[in-house]
């Protein structure tokens, strides 16, 4: 499956930025009154750790929504390293708007800098291979194709975006369709040129997704030794996906089997938001 572009998700970061400034201003600000509406500022964002960023154009949409006299000067640009302590961007415009616009902005800045930093934890553990990275489904709520673009921009890839662009067919879709076969048959019917990727959780039926023509197979919780033996049944046939419980411990050696994707939920479920400050000036 493509990674996602940016240039494709102006109308995402539009939606994402007028919830999230409706949620957070509701009927105004009120606190932001108590400064003259004439008073200028200018103000200063720092990361109080080492990050990945990602994010900007969120940052960029929250104050042109909310006010287009401010002007956003970025010091770093996503996909790039910034130092503890470091800008990473400065504004200038109504005090009232700085205040206001503060906070939705750092949430989806430390957020997707959380899940582009966590992504490229993962990835330069495995640089030494030639194995992908791939995000999942377990994304917020709401912000899956935000979270999604974070991980590129830590140099991991995307896996299927929602429901509807790739097929996954798990345990459950096996059985209520009686068999791999059947269901890879289906799959083919109904959408033909989709991706198909069957989960398996033995080499027997590692042999029967091969048999079926699935395009990827999910191999869930193998061992060590079956997954490398799946690689040599394989024998390119089909792409080979290794998936279940990815963690610091096993991810180098489950690389260095030979499968051509693993899938770590980890790298948007558990993340942890970087810490950033804002620094008003008058």
């Amino acid at each position: 499956m493509p990674n996602l572009r940016l240039a494709d998700l102006h109308a995402e970061i539009e939606a994402n930025v007028r919830r999230a400034l409706l949620e957070d201003i509701g009927s105004g600000d009120i606190t932001a009154q108590l400064i003259p509406a004439e008073r200028l500022a200018k103000a200063t964002i720092i990361t109080r750790e080492t990050c990945v960023m990602a994010g900007s154009a969120w940052v960029d949409a929250v104050f042109r929504q909310l006010d287009p006299r401010v002007a956003v000067h970025w010091q770093v640009t996503d996909g790039q390293v910034a130092d503890a302590n470091q800008p990473l961007f400065h504004l200038e415009g109504p005090a009232r708007s700085l205040l206001t616009g503060e906070r939705s902005a750092l949430n989806f800045l430390q957020l997707l800098s959380g899940v582009a930093t966590r992504a490229q934890h993962f990835a330069a553990q495995v640089a030494h291979t030639s194995v992908k990275l791939l995000d999942t489904r377990k994304t917020l709520p709401g912000l899956r194709q935000a979270q999604k673009y974070a991980v590129t921009c830590g140099g991991c890839h995307n896996h299927r975006i929602g429901l509807y662009d790739a097929f996954l067919i798990k345990e459950n879709h096996i059985v209520g369709c009686g068999g791999i076969a059947q269901a890879v048959a289906a799959a083919h019917r109904i959408a033909p040129g989709k991706p198909v990727e069957v989960e398996v959780e033995s080499l027997d039926e590692l042999r029967e997704a091969l048999d079926a023509g699935a395009d990827i197979i999910m191999l869930d919780e193998l061992s060590m030794d079956d997954m490398r033996e799946a690689v040599r049944i394989n024998a390119g046939r089909s792409k080979l996906e290794a998936s279940g419980g990815i963690n610091d411990t096993t991810l180098v050696s489950i690389a260095e089997t030979g499968v051509d994707y693993i899938s770590i939920g980890a790298m948007t479920k558990d993340v942890k938001a970087i810490d950033l400050s804002m620094r008003l000036s008058l």
